[in-house]
Order: structure tokens, then sequence, then C-alpha cells
């Protein structure tokens, strides 16, 4: 085969095993091989984000023998970068004819005809999953810096991260294993949110900062041993600026990759309680110099330090918000959460316009507790960059417990109360290692 011949490789590359090697192999047979390596964004569209980064998985692809060069492929769509490069051929295994990758393989045929170049399919590589091969490396687990470093990446990589409350290691392990199918494609929670009002209601105590800072972070650990999804850590006030940059430190070092703090002072009270109790909110000045007190703590360039307004909650407005918002970018503020009780997302959308005049980059977050009929994609489209489903499954599990406990009590045995309950195999199987 004439050394002109240019083959053009997609790869994603996480994890590079025989069959990678075969098809690759195969390829340099054909001519120059071009691996179009997926960047972070393009693979975060259709599954979980890489392990190693874009710039890590190039090196080790660069790397190899058969090889003669990597060029970036940001969508999982071939298309844009066959006309571009114009290959004589592209080698795929032949594992796409079916499933979610039938489309990308038509498109890719009907791109090659525009020049005359060919697809060859060489056989899938058996006994080689690759699925198989990440929830290895699940069983293995991460590093505390390796998931720090996650959620900037996400930011990187998706239009919105989607964050899920964990409270246990059982709800960090459905968090960490949960997927669905929408619109064709899987779909999972990006990471967790450890949340003051579930982490207080789960030890049966009132939502009052109850809970100090070690217990929760006993807590943090109990999930970390078994996930390996990032975190992001309801801090509440944050308490004085000497106790919040302790507390900075203290995730940091545990690898929880962002804290989130409200601009109000005092004894916590839940906000969604709003202007029905007394709350104070703090004056920018005092939560900025929080704000600050943290920046300055913290050790990585990958935390975050995220500035949690309650202005809508306690009647201010948005005027009020943007304010704040704007003085807590200029504190030091790795991003910002707006906050609303309303039945409807109007005024989170109101502040969102307003946030978008600032020509920050710095993410926005929101958390669609009582206007829940808001989609992710109605989020992601007004600018904000992270949901975060906040006490979802500590409120779903308290109904059910209730119910099984009454209808054990009204009957005097469990029969009636079966159809409630998962199987006593099926609860064995939430955890990995009784699956083995």
């Amino acid at each position: 085969m004439s050394a002109q011949k240019t083959v053009y490789v997609g790869m994603s590359a996480d994890l590079i095993h025989p069959g990678h090697l075969n098809i690759l192999e195969h390829a340099a047979t054909l001519g120059n091989v071009t691996v179009g390596l997926l960047t972070d964004a393009a693979i975060a569209s259709y599954k979980r984000l890489p392990h190693l980064t874009f710039d890590q998985r190039r090196a080790v692809v660069a790397s190899l023998k058969t090889v003669h060069d990597v060029v970036p492929q940001e969508t999982l769509d071939y298309v844009e970068n066959l006309r571009k490069y114009k290959p004589d051929f592209v080698v795929h295994g032949d594992d796409w004819k079916s499933g979610v990758q039938r489309k990308t393989r038509q498109r890719v045929i009907d791109a090659l005809a525009e020049w005359g170049g060919e697809l060859v399919e060489p056989a899938y590589t058996e006994g080689i999953s690759s699925t198989q091969l990440h929830e290895a490396l699940k069983q293995i687990g991460t590093t505390p810096n390796v998931r720090l470093s996650r959620l900037r990446r996400l930011l990187d990589s998706k239009d919105i991260v989607r964050i899920m409350q964990a409270h246990d290691g059982l709800t960090g392990l459905l968090v960490e294993s949960s997927t669905a199918a929408r619109d064709g494609v899987n779909v999972e929670f990006d990471g967790m949110w450890s949340s003051s009002l579930t982490d207080s209601t789960a030890r049966g105590k009132p939502d009052i900062e109850a809970v100090d800072l070690s217990t929760r972070l006993q807590t943090v650990n109990e999930i970390f041993e078994v996930t390996t999804k990032p975190m992001i850590y309801d801090a509440d006030t944050g308490g004085k600026p000497e106790h919040f940059a302790f507390t900075v430190r203290s995730l940091e070092r545990t690898g929880v990759s962002a804290v989130i703090i409200e601009d109000k002072e005092g004894l916590k009270r839940n906000s969604l309680f709003g202007t029905e109790v007394e709350q104070t909110q703090s004056s920018i000045e005092d939560f900025s110099l929080r704000l600050k007190a943290g920046k300055a703590a913290q050790i990585t360039d990958d935390f975050m330090v995220i500035a949690r307004i309650e202005s809508l909650i306690l009647g201010k407005g948005v005027e009020d918000a943007l304010a704040r918002a704007e003085a807590y970018l200029a504190a030091g503020a790795d991003g910002i959460m707006i906050h609303s009780r309303e039945k409807t997302p109007d005024e989170v959308f109101e502040f969102a316009a307003g946030y978008a005049k600032f020509n920050t980059t710095a993410p926005l977050v929101a958390v669609p507790s009582s206007y829940h009929t808001v989609t992710e994609a109605e989020l992601a489209e007004r600018g904000f960059n992270i949901v975060i489903y906040a006490n979802h499954m500590l409120r779903a599990a308290y109904p059910q417990m209730a119910l099984t406990a009454k209808t054990i009590l009204e009957h005097g045995r469990t029969t009636e109360a079966e159809p409630f309950l998962a199987s006593i195999s099926e609860a064995l199987a939430i955890i990995p290692e009784n699956r083995a």
C-alpha cells in the first residue's frame, strides 16, 4: 500500500486496550494513520467524562508506533474532520453497525462518498469491554487530587453539569451508578451534593448547622470510599472568616471540588422558609471578607468557592441579587448560585439575563427544588452551568420508609409491605462487591 494513502481513526483512547491496538495495526497497513482524538466535551456529550485529560490521552496515543498524527475531534460526529482531512480510508471496528452509533456510521459513509473514500471495518475484538474496564477502575477508586479537579473539567466539557444529593455511602453509590436513556443517549449524574439539610435530617437534627464539620467530613469520607465522582459541599454560611478558611483547607485536602456558602448570618434557617422566619442577610462587605478568606486558604487552582445569593429568598429582588453577584465575583468567588423558592423559574431567568451582561466565565448554579418543572436544557439555554438536585434522595426515601413502618404496624407482619421493598438480592446488588 502506497505511503501516500491516508487513514483516519476516531478514538476516545481513555483506556487503551488490545482492541484499540488491533484497529490501529490494521489501519497502519493501509497508510499513514491520523487519530481523531475525541475531546473531553465530545466524549462527555454521550457518556461520562474520561478519566484522563485530552492532553494526557494525546500523549499516550502519539507515542504509539502505528500512529502518524493526532488531531482533535470536537464532536462525536466525524464529518467535520473528514471533510477537513479527506482521508482515503476510515477504520472502525464493526461493532457500530447497530445501536447508538449506527447513525454516526452512516454519516461517515456518506461523507467518504464525496471524494471516493472507503470505510474499513475490522472485526470487533472479542473478550474486551471498555465498560468492564471502567467498572474495574471504579472498583479501584480514585485519588483526592483527581476527584477534586473533575468538576472544573466537567464545566469545561458540558453545557450543564448535573449534581445529585447524597448523604451516605448507599446514596453515593446510587449517584455513581444511576443511568438512563434520554433521546437515544445515556445520561448520568456528574457529581454529588453534600447537603447540610439532608446531613442534619438524616441524623434527626434541625437544619441549623447543628452537625459539626468533623462529623460531616466523616460522611464525606464514607461516600468517597465507594465512589469516584466529584462533590460540591454545602457549608451553609461558612461561619466566621477564620472558620471558613479552616473549612476550605479541610475540604480541599479531602478531595471535595467546591464549597458553596450563603450570604446570611446568625442562626441558620432553611432558605425555603423565606421570610416566614427571621433570616438576616450579610452585608456585601462582610460576606466578601468571608469569600476572600476562603480563597486565600485554598492551595490548588482546581478548588472552587461559590457564593450563594439569598436576595430572592428574602424578597429583595433581582437588582439586589445582581449587585451582590458582581461584588462577590470581584471578591474572588469562582461561581454564583442564585436561590429562589418561587414555583416558576421566572425570577432566576431574569437574574441569569442580567448575569450574562457581566461578561464573566464564572459558572452559574441553579437549585430547582421549588421551580421543579424547569428542564436542564432550559437552564442551560439561559446560561446556567450547574444544576443541583439538592435533597431528592432523602425526600424519596422518607415517605417509603414511613409507609413501610406504618404498614407493618397495621398488619403485624411484613407481607403487605413487600410491594414497597427491594428484594434482598436487589438490595445486595447495589454493592458492587456483592455482584462478584
